[in-house]
């Protein structure tokens, strides 16, 4: 009876409604080309055989940890974007891009020295199997080149997101997207006169559509004008409170995604050591679901952006009526994607060349994943939007990195290790960190701790 009044308030809270949908559906529809991207590329290595797919799956999981580390540099960022945009602050707001432009690349550069250098040896942390080493050692090296674009791209794409730009990203990830699923096709294969690459010529392909994502997103910028056309001496015109207030918000978040990334990559050293079918089965596990879930990434930054602008002017009602409204519509949007996902399943399976035994196991690795997704997206609208939306970023920290190192990662090696269990027994384990963060977060959110203004 609550929900169903509370959902006669938000029909009637047009103004909050049309602004939820104009960030949601443009991030939501680019997650989903990205998304769409990892299905493409993985069908694509998959033809290739299991031991191609495990391999670039391995590989990829230090672009993973880094997407992290960029992630928590412009969602930490982003909280406070979206907060000077609140009161319209200009100046401010290219302070906050200087300084994920500067710390975006230093991040980047870490982790391309080693996977230029030594391949093979970052390869080995997640495998012991040589072959699989040698084919991922060979993509890495090419594609890490890749990771200083991605994070300028991803740190202008933040910051258009913060004052409500949403529309551009869009348009320029379909771009990319097109060209990058052409290069694979002619690169992987050998057509048009090119030479069959393998997995290297899907980590081309990938440098290739990245110089063009990022060049197109910068022209776009500095075409337009607006808060992100920033001169190169306002991207630097720092002052020691500016730093101590950014370091404060963001430092958190940044350490928050990078152990978490850490620790879910400690999840793949477990795989990685189940046997190429465990892995390939949770490589395609993963990109079903992230098909399955781009909605809730547009939640959760609509969430973040809305209730960052009303908390920096100064609205705390409205953020706190509105964050309520989130939390709705995202359960009802897990209730639907649910269904969806356990029906596309099977149809998607049998887009992979897989063994029928690794296609039963990823059928039942979905299943799980079905059963934890309101945990787990209640999980993300309420730490990647609310909490960090007013800077409650210690909460963030501590359900995201006790729920990793204290609850996944000792199931995980106690299923797959020690037991030696089936690997969607071992996934079930290891996701029931959501539900450890669900009980504890959903009580952080109640004490509106996260409700404040930071600027």
């Amino acid at each position: 009876m609550m929900i169903t009044e509370e959902l006669k308030n938000i029909v009637k809270d047009k103004k909050f409604i049309r602004k939820a949908i104009a960030i949601t559906i443009p991030i939501t529809l680019q997650a989903l080309l990205n998304t769409s991207l990892n299905l493409v590329d993985t069908v694509m290595i998959g033809s290739l055989g299991q031991r191609s797919i495990a391999a670039v799956g391995l590989a990829n999981k230090v672009f993973f940890v880094f997407t992290l580390l960029l992630f928590g540099i412009v969602s930490g960022s982003s909280i406070l974007t979206a907060q000077y945009w609140g009161k319209n602050d200009i100046k401010n707001i290219r302070k906050v891009l200087g300084m994920s432009l500067i710390i975006g690349l230093i991040g980047s550069v870490i982790f391309v020295i080693p996977s230029l250098l030594c391949p093979g040896i970052v390869m080995s942390i997640f495998t012991p199997n040589e072959s699989t080493i040698k084919i991922g050692a060979s993509y890495l090296a090419i594609a890490a080149i890749s990771y200083p674009i991605t994070a300028v791209t991803n740190v202008y794409i933040s910051l258009l997101r913060g004052v409500n730009q949403v529309k551009a990203p869009v348009l320029v990830t379909l771009i990319s997207i097109v060209i990058k699923v052409l290069l694979n096709y002619i690169l992987i294969f050998g057509h048009f006169g090119a030479p069959a690459l393998g997995v290297q010529g899907e980590a081309i392909a990938t440098i290739i559509a990245r110089v063009i994502e990022c060049t197109l997103i910068l022209s776009i910028v500095y075409f337009e004008g607006g808060p992100a056309a920033a001169k190169f001496k306002e991207l630097l015109s720092f002052n020691k409170e500016f730093v101590r207030l950014y370091f404060s918000t963001v430092s958190t978040v940044i350490l928050n995604e990078f152990m978490w990334g850490l620790g879910v990559t400690m999840y793949s050293l477990v795989y990685g050591r189940m046997g190429e079918g465990a892995v390939a089965s949770i490589t395609i596990t993963q990109t079903v679901e992230q098909i399955t879930t781009v909605i809730f990434q547009g939640i959760s930054a609509a969430t973040a952006v809305i209730l960052g602008n009303e908390l920096g002017a100064n609205k705390l009602d409205d953020a706190r009526t509105h964050a309520k409204y989130f939390i709705i519509l995202q359960f009802i949007f897990t209730l639907i994607m649910g269904i969806v996902c356990f029906f596309i399943r099977i149809p998607l399976i049998k887009l992979f060349n897989v063994t029928s035994l690794v296609g039963i196991d990823i059928s039942k690795c979905l299943i799980v994943f079905i059963l934890y997704l309101p945990f787990r997206m209640f999980n993300l609208v309420n730490i990647v939007g609310i909490l960090r939306s007013g800077g409650d970023t210690k909460a963030a920290l501590m359900l995201d990195i006790t729920g990793v190192w204290i609850v996944g990662i000792p199931l995980a090696y106690l299923g797959g290790i020690v037991l030696g269990l089936p690997i969607y027994i071992v996934y079930a384990m290891v996701t029931f960190e959501e539900v450890y963060k669900f009980v504890l977060g959903f009580r952080r959110y109640k004490q509106k701790i996260w409700l404040k203004n930071l600027i």
